[in-house]
């Protein structure tokens, strides 16, 4: 162990996690769509936007917790995930109630968002409008008047016209939640591991204060 071992070490990091900017995003996307497509009255459009806020601030409040509790930091970034699974059981059901397709992972208009890799809310956006523009005049034109690069269709393949714009936005927030839950897991994972291998702030402080007594004698 290194006898520099800080006590306090650095932390709050959450920004760069890939899991807290697919879930920003996902929050962002269910803001959007709450507006376009549920009720405003509605109690579940509250609960879909407060699930969605609850991946982002858990995730963001558990990295910051990092520094002197593992045990709090674990504990957070699971009730991030259970807030995600219950935001994408809503998506489900939306799509259910509705009689909407809930597309495979291989559908071409998936595999098109998936490549994408969509950072903001206007990319997904524009995905959505370049879907249904294809799916109408086969241009491959997008609302905003962008090009769509027509390389990125694989083997011509083309979206189903009957996809509606609340069917697709839907089906991309399904995406950005099954790759946030899978990272979450995946850090959890690996939270679970450091803090079995390394112990929490207790371990640590013990261990900083041996080294400084082994360094003073």
């Amino acid at each position: 162990m290194n006898d520099h071992e800080p006590l306090i070490p650095k932390h709050g990091g959450y920004r760069r996690l890939k899991s807290f900017q697919v879930a920003q995003l996902a929050y962002d996307v269910t803001v959007r769509f709450c507006d376009l497509y549920v009720e405003k009255r509605s109690r579940t459009r509250d609960q879909m936007v407060q699930a969605a806020r609850s991946g982002v601030q858990n995730i963001a409040e558990g990295s910051s917790a990092s520094a002197t509790s593992k045990k709090t930091e674990i504990k957070l970034t699971q009730v991030a995930r259970a807030s995600l699974e219950e935001l994408r059981l809503d998506y489900e059901d939306f799509l259910r109630q509705r009689g909407l397709e809930t597309l495979e992972p291989q559908h071409p208009a998936l595999r098109r968002f998936k490549a994408l890799q969509p950072k903001t809310l206007p990319e997904v956006q524009a995905w959505v409008a370049a879907e249904r523009q294809q799916a109408t005049d086969g241009h491959g034109a997008s609302g905003t008047g962008q090009e769509v690069s027509r390389s990125s269709v694989p083997g011509g393949e083309r979206p189903c016209a009957s996809l509606s714009s609340a069917c697709l936005a839907a089906n991309a927030a399904l995406s950005l939640l099954n790759l946030a839950c899978y990272l979450l897991d995946r850090q959890v994972t690996r939270l679970a591991a450091d803090f079995e291998n390394e112990g929490g702030f207790t371990e640590r402080l013990y261990r900083v204060r041996t080294a400084k007594r082994n360094r003073q004698r």
